[in-house]
């Protein structure tokens, strides 16, 4: 990401507001940049990273992996970085043509679809509760092994048991606590990943 000088003066504000805290240097950078896309210093308190998440995803993207995400709003948002960067190809929910069972929503079924197709993807679920879900059911069934899940959605029915699912999953993954989550909050957690990925990966390609 290209930063403006008022990009970094607001990232001072930030820094000076959250003050001490007790994530690594890398997950801070994920922290602030959530509070700079939502203006939301709650989010220093509800994001949530498993052991070895940012590894892990960093790789995954070094490695072109696919990413799957849940809605457009999320892909939007994040293809200009990884065109920019890795050029990973990145697949929406909405991209999987075929019928949806009657029992599922359509995002929760696309998403399910295209797990299939690539079980060792990244997934990225900014706002579908049902999407969230659904990854989980196929994570415990062991039929995919993701290389990381971002999962943010929002959400009142089912919400803290799913996102408790995937906490208490052994895959990498990157989380908001409670219900208050969005399909910014997920794009900004992508877009500070890649950051971090290209300066430990990317440019000792280019």
């Amino acid at each position: 990401m290209e930063w403006h000088i008022t990009d970094a003066q607001s990232l001072r504000i930030i820094d000076r507001e959250i003050g001490n805290h007790a994530f690594s240097p890398a997950e801070y950078e994920i922290v602030r940049r959530v509070i700079y896309a939502t203006a939301d210093f709650e989010y220093r308190d509800l994001i949530r990273f498993s052991e070895q998440a940012l590894q892990a995803g960093a790789a995954a993207l070094a490695a072109r992996s696919t990413i799957i995400v849940d809605v457009p709003m999320v892909q939007v948002g994040i293809v200009p970085i990884i065109q920019a960067t890795f050029a990973n190809p990145v697949y929406c929910s909405m991209d999987a043509l075929t019928r949806p069972q009657r029992e599922k929503t359509r995002v929760a079924w696309g998403i399910e679809t295209l797990a299939r197709r690539y079980p060792e993807g990244i997934f990225v679920v900014g706002q579908a509760q049902t999407a969230l879900s659904g990854l989980v059911d196929l994570i415990e069934k062991e039929e995919i092994k993701p290389a990381l899940v971002i999962g943010t959605p929002a959400g009142f029915i089912g919400m803290e048991s799913a996102v408790e699912r995937l906490k208490d999953s052994l895959v990498p993954h990157i989380r908001i606590e409670g219900r208050k989550g969005n399909a910014v909050v997920a794009a900004a957690i992508v877009s500070g990943l890649v950051d971090l990925s290209w300066q430990a990966y990317g440019k000792e390609n280019e």
